[in-house]
């Protein structure tokens, strides 16, 4: 059966194909068991390889160029970082007719955090700080743009509010609106740009007994601006932990101000776009949104 597409121009992919490109290219593999993975990603498609590996094929061309950014930058940030990120092992070639470069990864365990009951949260949102602070301590020479950040959140002011109206009727608009007014008007202040990942949400985090273990999904990383990388505390959190999380990162209230902004457009964005063709994203992005307007 092939995997259900949530873009238009996606490749075909299914087991029979995947099977045939790493049997043809990675023939000491070739004996290993291979299943899909259950995944709320929007750039892959995930098959595991035995007991140790994952095979990562592009749903789109554009998410193909973060193929060599993770193969030069995963190890570079490991090094640096207090819980696993994923190790590139391999790198497939197009064939079979499927277009793309692809990546085999060592498998890393874990289970997304079930956001609205987390068994530790206290816990992981001072591991959430200490992940995004240790990644802001990296040095960005010679990093890459961040996907998000790389510009200032001013630049989608004009997407944003058109998606924001379209909404109307899902979301509280008018609010919604007026917050994005004041995080668009709020000035960055002297913070240089840091290392992101610029998609910390429940599927790009793993966690165990409750503590944050490992975080996935490097596609949208590089240098930007720090506020990014808060949108976790809204993506995950709940207020009580979204206040320990704030403390134990230790930015300013205007970073966080942007920070929201930065929450809110992306979950609009997720929302208008994922809402017929991918229900976890679009009840993460709908979630995000209510936890964002919530005063505090």
């Amino acid at each position: 059966m092939a995997v259900p597409k949530l873009h238009p121009d996606e490749p075909d992919i299914d087991e029979d194909l995947v099977r045939g490109l790493v049997d043809e290219q990675f023939p000491r593999w070739a004996a290993l068991p291979l299943r899909q993975v259950r995944s709320h990603g929007t750039s892959n498609v995930l098959y595991r390889l035995g007991d140790e590996h994952v095979v990562r094929l592009p749903r789109v061309r554009g998410a193909v160029p973060d193929l060599a950014g993770q193969r030069r930058w995963l190890p570079h940030l490991a090094a640096r970082l207090p819980v696993a990120v994923p190790e590139p092992v391999a790198e497939g070639r197009p064939g079979r007719g499927f277009p793309y470069p692809w990546a085999v990864h060592r498998w890393l365990p874990g289970a997304i955090p079930e956001v609205g009951s987390l068994s530790e949260p206290e816990a992981l949102a001072r591991d959430l700080a200490a992940f995004v602070a240790a990644l802001r301590r990296v040095d960005t020479a010679g990093a890459p743009a961040a996907y998000r950040g790389r510009r200032p959140l001013a630049e989608r002011d004009g997407d944003t509010r058109d998606v924001l109206h379209r909404l109307a009727g899902t979301i509280d608009s008018a609010a919604a609106l007026n917050l994005w007014d004041d995080a668009v008007r709020t000035p960055r202040g002297p913070h240089p740009d840091v290392w992101l990942h610029a998609d910390l949400q429940p599927g790009n985090l793993f966690v165990k007994d409750g503590r944050l273990s490992a975080v996935i999904d490097f596609e949208c990383m590089g240098a930007g601006d720090p506020a990014v990388d808060l949108i976790v505390a809204w993506y995950v959190l709940d207020g009580a932990g979204r206040r320990l999380f704030r403390d134990a990162v230790g930015l300013d209230a205007e970073t966080w101000k942007r920070g929201r902004g930065w929450a809110l457009t992306v979950a609009a964005h997720e929302l208008a776009y994922y809402r017929g063709s991918n229900p976890f994203m679009a009840r993460t992005a709908e979630r995000v949104i209510g936890e964002v307007l919530r005063p505090g």
